[in-house]
């Protein structure tokens, strides 16, 4: 499979699940045996993520793609083509790519050369030395809502039914808690329990951080009236959150999968007249300002977060930066 259209690692659309069932690329199988298994390992138990796994995968491709139209072999590729080809990276529009997605490119590659030359496939690693282009955020890109407007979407959710139950659940829990979808998604049963003084979510975060968020009351709540319609699932290694059976306005007894809580997401944002550029991420980027403007700590929002740098932290706060009329009149000069 040929994989052209850079904009597919930002979205996990379905070329970027099928990219799991690829076999090695051409130049790696004639680059022998120790070559096929460094491509196993590197996209077998080595990343985590999957969803890191499924970009890695497409930037690598995409590079020893380049590499064979260049006539490179495996083990002789020029120090700088690297560079060269990071420098020139294009979308399918012909725009240069942006400085985010050069640097997830050049990531890739370069872990991925390491992982050959560590199983000898390979001399020396063509990347090690290639720096990639700095990258100053001051605030994220993630387009965020306030608190009046997400409120709306938590009451404009009839929940006469059991899927209108899982939703409001599923869109509580992302705005109460600061968590990814994905570790939502991941939620199962015995991830919803009491110490016997309060209720805790504990989630499998990014990178393997174990994190247990307690539960505000109308967030246990809306997970207790959720689970009691549900029912027929005491299992406590099921899924917390079930799929729809279509739109019977049943569940099925699979997980929710992050997709699912995407779509989910943007059809509840329309139904209640609200920006469908909003996302689930958005909800964290939300929830973060809101507690800065209440003077919450920064270090305090960042352990919500689950972020290890403060910087990262302050990504997410769209409290209004920019430079006024008051403050230039104040320089005494």
């Amino acid at each position: 499979m040929r994989v052209n259209d850079i904009s597919i690692i930002l979205q996990p659309t379905r070329e970027l699940v099928e990219l799991d069932s690829v076999e090695s690329p051409e130049i790696v199988v004639e680059a022998g045996k120790n070559a096929r298994f460094a491509y196993a390992e590197f996209f077998g138990d080595e990343i985590a993520s999957d969803y890191t796994r499924k970009a890695y995968r497409h930037a690598v491709h995409r590079f020893l793609l380049w590499c064979r139209d260049q006539g490179f072999e495996l083990r002789r590729i020029p120090p700088g083509s690297v560079g060269h080809y990071i420098r020139t990276l294009m979308t399918t529009k012909g725009k240069p790519a942006s400085k985010p997605t050069q640097k997830l490119h050049l990531a890739a590659i370069r872990k991925f050369f390491d992982t050959l030359v560590q199983r000898h496939a390979i001399v020396l690693n063509p990347a090690a030395s290639v720096r990639g282009p700095r990258v100053r955020n001051v605030t994220g890109k993630t387009p965020a809502t306030d608190p009046a407007q997400a409120r709306a979407l938590l009451v404009s959710i009839d929940v006469s039914s059991v899927v209108g139950l899982r939703d409001r659940a599923i869109l509580a829990t992302m705005m109460y808690t600061a968590a990814r979808v994905g570790a939502v998604a991941k939620l199962r049963r015995r991830d919803f329990y009491t110490d016997g003084r309060q209720w805790y979510l504990r989630f499998d975060e990014k990178g393997g951080a174990d994190r247990h968020i307690p539960c505000r009351h109308d967030l246990q709540g809306y997970i207790e009236d959720y689970l009691f319609h549900a029912g027929g699932h005491a299992d406590p290694d099921a899924p917390l959150f079930l799929s729809a059976l279509g739109r019977t306005g049943q569940l099925s007894s699979r997980p929710c999968q992050a997709k699912d809580i995407h779509r989910m997401v943007k059809r509840r944002l329309i139904a209640a007249g609200l920006p469908s550029i909003l996302t689930c991420h958005s909800f964290r980027a939300t929830t973060a300002t809101d507690l800065l403007e209440q003077g919450v700590p920064l270090e305090d929002v960042q352990e919500l977060l689950g972020h290890a740098d403060p910087r990262t932290t302050r990504l997410y706060d769209r409290r209004d930066r920019t430079v006024t009329r008051n403050v230039v009149e104040r320089i005494s000069i």
